[in-house]
């Protein structure tokens, strides 16, 4: 008999505001903004990336890329975003192909509504 488990997709991505509230003070609006993007930019780069390193099974460069976009993700407050890289590190650490296409979609998934955020978090 097979078990059959529900996911649960949170429409809503953990936050921090902390990060983003900092940069903005410290930076001023224009420069805070340039820097968010900057950021957003370049976790856009890196989930392209780490999707191209899945293609050819780079397990250990997986770990090394996802470990750096958590980093990224963590200094601008996206929290959701952050643990999903990191699970994705422990995935591809454990060459487990199945557990890193879920993750890896999830993070896809928690990136997308995370840009969302951090754009409606500007508005207040």
């Amino acid at each position: 008999m097979s078990i059959v488990t529900v996911l649960q997709c949170h429409r809503n991505p953990a936050m921090d505001p902390g990060p983003l509230s900092e940069i903005y003070k410290d930076l001023g609006d224009k420069v805070a903004e340039e820097t968010i993007c900057r950021a957003l930019e370049d976790l856009a780069v890196r989930l392209n990336r780490l999707q191209d390193i899945r293609a050819i099974a780079g397990f250990e460069e997986l770990v090394r890329q996802s470990n750096r976009m958590a980093a990224v993700a963590q200094g601008i407050g996206l929290t959701e975003v952050a643990t999903a890289a990191r699970h994705v590190a422990t995935c591809a650490a454990q060459k487990n192909g199945v557990a890193l296409e879920a993750t890896m979609c999830r993070l896809d998934r928690g990136f997308d509504l995370a840009i969302s955020q951090v754009w409606d978090f500007r508005d207040f």
